[in-house]
């Protein structure tokens, strides 16, 4: 080997000091050379790992929260009326309520509506495999996680993204509304993501849809039993959660809220049930100014 060769990896593939200039005369390096200058490992050898620590920093992370926030929005901002479907990746297409999952993405394709799921197995299969089939829009938004979750085979369009806040973001954002199949943790997620920020005003005319009163209900006795007995939570928080075991009622209620402004949804939500005043009225929570989730 050379005798000379640096023996710290600050050598350059680049000449960071180039001849040409007079004695003891300094430049100013422009911002394309410090660009495309880099560092080399001392010996050669094809992989530097050590190289690459900076993108380990959570400055490099932000940029590539921010790169992924610029993909999903160039990805999805063309959809028009859309609708978000949740539910178990753990259901296989024989239960009961990966059919329904099926049917309703069916009925929304038709009725106009993207759907969108999180473009796994179990219930957003099914409601992918619905839309996909009906030939609708079926978009899947999948996330990276420490076992594989690979994108079901019914999307139109598959986007992958490394932070949860980002894809939920997505959701959010594009979907005209949430209905929300039986489910673990992940959809419990979604769902009281979604209510606290209809809670705290950051959405507005956005109806949670809940499938399957059954499976639900032990859920919605603690909301009503508990949250709002013990005035943890206000009856207008829950103007816009429906809960309906009819597929056709699942169609009317969103068209209703794209439409007409959820007032017809409102009236068979829970909250109408606790005689809550309706989405826009003053409210009357105990402190109307508060609008913190607590």
């Amino acid at each position: 080997m050379p005798d000379h060769f640096p023996s710290s990896h600050e050598a350059s593939i680049r000449d960071m000091h180039p001849t040409g200039h007079a004695a003891g005369e300094h430049r100013t390096f422009t911002q394309d050379e410090q660009l495309l200058n880099r560092s080399v490992p001392p010996m050669p050898r094809p992989l530097a790992p050590e190289l690459a620590f900076f993108t380990r920093t959570d400055t490099w992370r932000v940029m590539k929260m921010q790169s992924e926030l610029i993909m999903g929005i160039d990805e999805l901002s063309d959809l028009g009326a859309s609708v978000a479907i949740f539910g178990s990746a753990r259901l296989k297409e024989t239960d009961p309520d990966y059919i329904a999952a099926q049917t309703l993405g069916q009925m929304m394709a038709e009725a106009g509506f993207a759907v969108i799921t999180g473009g796994g197995p179990g219930i957003m299969e099914a409601a992918n495999r619905g839309a996909f089939e009906a030939g609708g829009m079926s978009v899947g938004c999948n996330i990276e996680l420490p076992f594989e979750q690979k994108p079901n085979p019914y999307l139109s369009r598959s986007l992958d993204f490394q932070y949860f806040f980002v894809r939920k973001t997505m959701f959010i954002k594009y979907a005209n509304g949430f209905v929300i199949f039986p489910g673990g943790f992940g959809t419990l997620d979604e769902l009281f993501e979604a209510m606290t920020l209809v809670q705290t005003l950051k959405i507005q005319r956005f109806p949670i849809i809940l499938y399957n009163r059954k499976f639900w209900s032990k859920l919605l006795d603690f909301v009503h039993e508990t949250l709002l007995d013990r005035g943890l939570i206000s009856p207008e928080d829950l103007n816009l959660l429906v809960v309906s075991d009819d597929l056709e009622e699942i169609r009317k209620t969103l068209l209703d809220c794209y439409f007409n402004r959820c007032w017809v949804t409102w009236k068979r939500s829970e909250g109408a049930a606790e005689h809550s005043d309706p989405p826009g009225a003053p409210a009357t929570a105990v402190d109307p100014s508060k609008a913190d989730a607590q």
